[in-house]
């Protein structure tokens, strides 16, 4: 379903995804060297795409990135060349001179520019051109680097349509943001160099602009205060950081179906958040759905699904049903 989805939701328009990969064998090949290299990627590769990183987290053996897809607007052949210089900041002579002519082609619009812009065209307001160039050009890095070779990545990667709605992209957000503090790397995501909400905290104007298209605020201060609320629960801001809730206390409160706070049950894995497919209101959901059968022709029997009542979800529901266990 995900080709079929991504194609549609193009055609809509604006788009957030939130999108997961692994290395192979879940090795954790990733010191805080390569981190940092697949850092700069990240924003490089957003720039020449066209696509808007929101937040994001870089762990050992993984890393999520939540990314707003732009509705696609016309593309002036100086912004293709600009993009282009971006992912070849050092070009070799050849490439040098390939430009020169590629130039000379887009003003008199000659057949040999008219192809490389198609090409570049083609990468444009595009998920998985976005991940494919990040997953291409970090591997070819990582193995010069480590005297490597063959595949980095395990698999080509997990993507969840997120309705383009404060509280849907808010809570999101704060689940990939929390991603160190699950691992129990730190017990504030502000101490974690490599994610979005760090790099915020941190002043990068960009990652901020990021998490203010998430929060629908005006100004970051008042995102800020906002959003640490989300990470760490209504009045939590000030009494210091809670670290990850066990799996015994979960297992516990499930099986005496109580409730924990959103901002303890994002400190566990939710697997909808990775698998589900579209995550959003019931009727975002349903509409998705509909638009997907209506394009394949296929029937299903999936509806939308509630996530089970050990939080306060607010309208939250998700496509896929799980047949492994929903925390982990």
């Amino acid at each position: 379903m995900r080709q079929a989805r991504i194609k549609l939701d193009s055609q809509r328009g604006e788009a957030v995804y939130h999108c997961m990969t692994r290395t192979v064998n879940g090795e954790r090949l990733l010191d805080d060297a390569a981190k940092e290299v697949l850092r700069k990627q990240f924003w490089q590769v957003a720039d020449f795409c066209g696509v808007k990183i929101l937040t994001y987290a870089i762990l050992s053996n993984h890393f999520h990135v939540l990314l707003r897809v732009p509705q696609q607007t016309e593309i002036p052949d100086e912004e293709l060349l600009r993009r282009y210089t971006l992912l070849h900041p050092k070009p070799t002579k050849y490439q040098t001179a390939r430009l020169d002519v590629i130039r000379e082609q887009l003003k008199s619009d000659g057949p040999e520019g008219g192809d490389w812009r198609n090409r570049q065209l083609a990468l444009m307001g595009d998920l998985s051109a976005f991940m494919k160039l990040v997953k291409q050009r970090f591997s070819m890095w990582f193995n010069r680097t480590h005297g490597r070779f063959g595949t980095l990545w395990s698999e080509r990667f997990k993507s969840v349509l997120v309705e383009v709605k404060s509280g849907v992209m808010r809570t999101m957000a704060a689940y990939i943001d929390l991603n160190a503090v699950r691992a129990g790397l730190v017990t504030d995501p502000k101490d974690y160099r490599f994610c979005g909400y760090a790099e915020s905290v941190a002043g990068n104007e960009v990652a901020r602009d990021g998490l203010c298209f998430v929060i629908e605020g005006r100004g970051w201060r008042a995102v800020q205060s906002s959003y640490r609320e989300t990470l760490f629960g209504k009045g939590a801001v000030e009494k210091g950081a809670k670290g990850k809730v066990s799996g015994e206390e979960l297992k516990r409160v499930l099986a005496e179906h109580g409730q924990l706070s959103l901002a303890q049950v994002l400190r566990c894995r939710v697997r909808y958040f990775n698998d589900g497919a579209v995550l959003g209101s019931r009727s975002f959901v349903q509409e998705h759905l509909a638009a997907y059968q209506k394009l394949t022709g296929r029937r299903s029997r999936t509806a939308p699904r509630d996530l089970p009542q050990v939080a306060d979800w607010g309208d939250l529901t998700t496509l896929r049903g799980l047949r492994r266990e929903t925390f982990g």
